[in-house]
């Protein structure tokens, strides 16, 4: 039984070492249907991820750029140069969410700060990126939320456009 058993078990990886070349019927098997399928999975135009077609041309310095990022690479650049005086918790440039951690500013250290960022767009759009702003107080020994000013967010994002036009204008002027 158990001889069986370790037969059954090597029998499927001695299948799996063949050449993968099909015996017979040579003349079912087209050629082009074949040259049209190769590389897809692991080939040059690499695996499709989550919808994204690299053979697609898209908008304004996103992934054809070579960054490997799924969201516009201005934007993208931007947000981070912009939110850099916060420390960076997280990044998911595929996804194009940045977040910050908390951060207490030396001139008022009852208050601190963190800030999200989300990069909307694969172009250098002016609603490419929304930044949402924390802020919280200290009561006793612990912290309060406490509402942000409105246009702590919008200048930041505006920050973020004005930074992204810079880096494309430089870009382009290479």
């Amino acid at each position: 039984m158990r001889k069986l058993l370790a037969f059954g078990l090597l029998l499927p990886v001695l299948a799996a070492c063949g050449q993968g070349r099909p015996v017979g019927n040579d003349e079912y098997y087209d050629d082009s249907r074949r040259a049209r399928v190769q590389g897809r999975l692991g080939g040059g135009d690499g695996i499709l991820i989550v919808g994204t077609d690299r053979s697609q041309p898209q908008g304004g310095g996103g992934a054809q750029d070579g960054t490997g990022i799924g969201v516009n690479a201005y934007l993208w650049r931007a947000t981070l140069d912009t939110l850099s005086f916060l420390p960076l918790s997280s990044a998911d440039p595929f996804g194009g969410v940045i977040i910050t951690d908390w951060y207490a500013p030396p001139a008022t250290p009852d208050e601190r700060f963190r800030a999200t960022a989300y990069i909307l767009s694969r172009q250098l759009r002016s609603d490419g990126v929304r930044v949402t702003v924390f802020r919280q107080v200290r009561q006793g020994a612990g912290w309060v939320d406490a509402p942000a000013a409105a246009s702590t967010a919008t200048d930041l994002e505006n920050q973020v456009l004005s930074r992204a036009r810079e880096l494309r204008s430089q870009s382009a002027a290479r």
